[in-house]
């Protein structure tokens, strides 16, 4: 029996949260050259864009995403693909839940569709998105 066969929709990934600071949000946007000064700028965040504070990477979040999957999935799989789109901003420091659930799997294809989310500490989605995954 395969990891695949004891999967059903509406099974949960288990969640995971994160909370960014100052020196993980720089170094994150360093790595990708981002300079977007919503990431490291305090007064021109605040007072230019108008954000109660630094923004944290769009993304980072996606990584986190990838990383709520690939822990799921183990060495059982591997990811095929996600997509995802930032609905809203999350300001460093704030509190933010990553999880998804199963959509759907296809015993032939060996593949399962995953709904993945990241949440806000208002319990709302600001990042709604969907991944493809493979088992072997």
């Amino acid at each position: 029996m395969s990891r695949l066969d004891q999967i059903n929709t509406g099974d949960l990934l288990p969640g995971r949260e994160y909370k960014t600071d100052n020196v993980q949000l720089f170094f994150y946007n360093a790595v990708l050259w981002n300079a977007h000064r919503i990431h490291y700028d305090y007064h021109y965040a605040t007072q230019v864009e108008g954000y109660p504070g630094l923004v944290n990477a769009g993304p980072l979040m996606g990584d986190w995403l990838t990383q709520c999957v690939n822990e799921w999935l183990g060495d059982d799989g591997q990811l095929q693909s996600l997509q995802y789109s930032n609905r809203r901003a999350s300001i460093i420091g704030e509190v933010l839940r990553c999880c998804g659930r199963v959509l759907s799997t296809d015993q032939d294809a060996k593949t399962a569709q995953l709904e993945v989310q990241v949440f806000n500490a208002a319990d709302e989605v600001i990042i709604p998105g969907t991944a493809t995954v493979s088992f072997y």
